[in-house]
């Protein structure tokens, strides 16, 4: 069986090289390209800081857990070959989403704030509180130290599913940050006699990494447009 050509962007980083281990032993996806910013071997079989366009035409699909400026630098270059894109790179501003979003007229792109099949599921979930969208509601998240944005891409996503669903405003997602917790989501509906919580833990990067190559192969089949992660469970 012929393997896909995986072209990674931010390849060095602690995503990039997940998605490297979740390669070995499999038959789906060759380990083509990685792409950092700095002068570093990522361990795929071509590592670049410069993105030559022979070898960019060469990569099946794209996986981006960069940065949003290294994604937007990024664009012009691997969007030439028209293949499938997926971006779980958070803290897009609007004009970032906007150039992202733009490539969809040519190719398939999808992003996702959390790339968790868990997740996923708890997006279509919410759609469920609006039989009690009179309760109070407060999203938690808790992740590592080392992490630059608050609150995270994940909540912001469940933050602005929930408010669509409810049709009301949220107070601001609750941040807590401290030791090597990888992603602990929380959803709370406050009622006046019960409370109901929706809680996702994420116990490993992997299932980030695993995730991804999961949207990935399906992606693949997918025609042009743009896609969230919910839109490839059906």
């Amino acid at each position: 069986m012929k393997k896909n050509k995986l072209g990674v962007l931010g390849a060095s980083g602690r995503m990039g090289q997940e998605i490297l281990r979740c390669l070995e032993g499999q038959t789906k996806f060759e380990a083509f390209l990685g792409w950092s910013e700095r002068e570093k071997e990522t361990g795929y079989k071509h590592s670049v800081t410069r993105l030559d366009p022979e070898l960019v035409d060469k990569v099946d699909v794209w996986i981006d857990f960069s940065s949003p400026d290294a994604l937007t630098a990024a664009i012009p270059k691997i969007s030439r070959s028209k293949k499938p894109i997926i971006s779980g790179t958070t803290g897009l501003s609007d004009v970032q989403m906007k150039k992202l979003k733009s490539l969809a007229t040519n190719c398939a792109v999808m992003w996702s704030s959390n790339m968790s099949l868990g997740i996923a599921v708890l997006m279509k979930t919410l759609e469920h509180l609006q039989m009690i969208s009179d309760f109070d509601f407060q999203i938690e998240e808790f992740h590592h130290k080392h992490k630059k944005d608050a609150p995270s891409g994940t909540a912001l996503s469940l933050q602005k599913k929930l408010e669509k669903v409810t049709q009301t405003t949220l107070p601001a997602p609750l941040s807590l940050r401290g030791g090597g917790v990888i992603g602990i989501h929380k959803v709370w509906a406050f009622g006046e006699e019960e409370t109901l919580c929706f809680e996702h833990m994420a116990l490993q990067r992997r299932v980030f990494a695993r995730g991804a190559l999961w949207a990935a192969e399906r992606l693949l089949k997918k025609p042009k447009g743009f896609y969230e992660f919910g839109d490839l469970l059906k």
